[in-house]
């Protein structure tokens, strides 16, 4: 059903309020998603056998794709990845400035980071070929003059995550057109500049967060590179993820911010959030600008805590594994193996936040790109009011894949029967504790974030 325009929350985490909640109590919800991820850890612990498993994730079908096709295939995802960077600059600046009018605002949110970040994880990782940014600096690289030191690892794309998502709760990249510009001209000054500064390839397997977060996300996904004869191969869904990966320092790290910025981005769009930040910022903040500074700062700390809360859960739930079967691993180890099992965790919640929001919005996306310059009024969709449990069912779909990708690694990081299955308990109370903490989100309203 096409609706006539009606203000919609185009806050990036939140979906349109054509979304309805669920149709279910809350409590109902979030209980339900607990006893299943449970129950499915009791079930996928009855598989014990090694080797089975192992078949089992290394299953796939070849894909050839001939080597004629690589090339041109390859320049014409670069060339659209270009082509698109232009048009959110030119519709962002000279379009209307109404953000369900305006081409470049909804390429942005409803075309990219909710349309095209779903298709890394359920079909594949394009995003090598079409990263405009990618494809700008390897234009004009040239000789690096460093390398980012190995003492750092992926915590710089940790920090960088972090900012991401927090400019983008606190700012109006969202909802004004001309900010969204100004911000996409800065992101790319700055990646430009650090891959000339740092290297092309370190940068963007280190440093930039959104070649991370697609790069990790493909691994989800059932299409995947066949390195042997760059063709493609398809696999089960998160099979990639049970297989051994370089893991540099703070890699554990980024997984959990992918994982929390995701909740969080949902989390402060729910009158929950709104309840508890009034009346905490409303003694303390000013009118005009120094206001806004203590509204940008308590989202800050609440993002910072938050995350901080994610990474001790899961590290305490390591250092747990590893008491628990008596372990000569350390934490840390236990730990960057396992991690890769929190992103179907997290591809999850992605669906559940954005698909919705996506679907929502695209007939006003298709009527911009009809008229990029035209005002006229935009059209959303309305969903009917059981799509609200079928975003629950994405988050449990998720974590059952999670758990089955945990169940894998734990079988072979330690040796025997019982071992790897008492390895995973502390795990497997932390994957519920994301678990219903996502369900709750999911299942809430959405409404603009207190004093934003």
């Amino acid at each position: 059903m096409i609706a006539p325009h009606e203000p919609v929350v185009l806050h990036v985490g939140g979906l349109s309020d054509a979304v309805a909640a669920t149709p279910v109590p809350s409590w109902l919800t979030v209980l339900t998603g607990g006893v299943l991820v449970g129950a499915s850890f009791l079930f996928v612990s009855l598989l014990t056998d090694h080797e089975a498993i192992r078949t089992v994730n290394a299953f796939g079908v070849s894909l050839p794709v001939p080597a004629i096709l690589r090339r041109p295939v390859a320049a014409s995802l670069s060339a659209a990845g270009l082509l698109v960077l232009v048009v959110v600059l030119v519709a962002g600046t000279l379009g209307p400035p109404t953000p369900t009018a305006n081409l470049g605002v909804l390429v942005v949110w409803v075309g990219w980071w909710a349309g095209y970040a779903m298709s890394t994880y359920l079909v594949a990782n394009s995003w090598p070929a079409v990263n405009p940014w990618q494809t700008l600096a390897r234009l004009r690289a040239g000789s690096a003059g460093r390398r980012p030191p190995r003492r750092y690892g992926a915590w710089p794309s940790v920090g960088f995550l972090l900012a991401l998502v927090w400019i983008e709760v606190v700012t109006p990249l969202a909802s004004n057109p001309r900010a969204l510009v100004a911000f996409v001209l800065a992101y790319t000054a700055v990646t430009l500049a650090g891959a000339a500064r740092y290297g092309v390839d370190p940068w963007f397997d280190r440093v930039d967060p959104i070649s991370r977060v697609f790069r990790l996300y493909g691994r989800v996904a059932p299409i995947r590179p066949a390195s042997a004869d760059g063709g493609l191969r398809l696999r089960l869904p998160g099979a990639a993820l049970t297989e051994p990966r370089p893991a540099p320092p703070g890699s554990t790290a980024f997984v959990v911010a992918l994982l929390w910025v995701t909740t969080f981005d949902g989390l402060v769009a729910t009158p929950a959030w709104n309840a508890f930040a009034r009346p905490l910022l409303s003694p303390v903040v000013p009118v005009g600008p120094a206001g806004r500074v203590v509204v940008a700062a308590f989202y800050l700390a609440a993002l910072l805590v938050g995350f901080g809360t994610f990474l001790v859960a899961y590290r305490l739930a390591a250092d747990r594994s590893r008491a628990t079967v008596d372990s000569l691993l350390t934490p840390a180890a236990i730990e960057r193996r396992l991690a890769p099992s929190l992103l179907p965790i997290a591809a999850g919640y992605h669906v559940a936040h954005f698909l919705g929001y996506a679907l929502t919005l695209s007939p006003a996306l298709v009527a911009a790109l009809v008229d990029p310059f035209g005002a006229g009024a935009a059209r959303v969709a309305v969903l009917p009011p059981w799509f609200g449990t079928l975003q629950l069912g994405f988050v449990v779909v998720g974590h059952l894949l999670a758990v089955w990708v945990a169940h894998a690694l734990a079988m072979d990081l330690f040796p025997g029967v019982l071992r790897p299955i008492r390895s995973q308990y502390p795990f497997v109370v932390v994957m519920v504790g994301y678990t219903m903490t996502g369900a709750w989100v999911v299942g809430q309203p959405t409404v603009t974030p207190a004093f934003l």
